[in-house]
């Protein structure tokens, strides 16, 4: 049976790498928020940044549907940092009847900071096309997200 995968943890955490992993391992479809708003849009959205996240979240959440119900498992490479968020998640995936599991990655934060860095310089250097991460952004983030507990995680990487 098909389940949907969630990774769950702060910017830059290794979401993506993990999620790259599982996917080799699974043989599943990862959806990013980020690819997609980066390939379609460009890494300046400006004020309308959050819509068209939340729209991009609301696609991305029928596709996934439609995707494990073909049967093959899906990875949501997406950060799910705030309470309300996974509870959504997990909600319309239940109704639903699909499977589905958070996965946490976390990092110290000396890790954090160096990973931060290696990824600024690739996007300075034009090797990536990640969001370059200054300062506002990394404070934006980490004052939204919010550490689960572990009631709400499945697997702890």
């Amino acid at each position: 049976m098909a389940k949907v995968i969630m990774t769950c943890g702060r910017i830059c955490s290794g979401k993506s790498t993990y999620a790259q992993k599982l996917k080799d391992q699974l043989g599943a479809v990862i959806l990013s928020i980020d690819e997609l708003m980066l390939d379609i849009l460009g890494s300046d959205t400006g004020d309308r940044h959050d819509e068209y996240v939340r729209r991009t979240e609301q696609y991305l959440y029928k596709k996934s549907a439609e995707i494990v119900s073909a049967g093959t498992d899906v990875i949501l490479d997406w950060g799910f940092w705030t309470r309300q968020g996974r509870d959504f998640a997990r909600e319309f995936y239940r109704s639903r009847g699909i499977a589905n599991e958070i996965h946490l990655i976390t990092v110290d934060d000396e890790e954090w900071q160096r990973r931060v860095d290696k990824r600024n310089a690739e996007v300075a250097a034009g090797r990536s096309d990640a969001y370059f991460i200054d300062e506002g952004l990394a404070k934006k983030f980490a004052n939204v997200f919010e550490v689960p507990d572990s009631s709400e995680i499945d697997l702890y990487v």
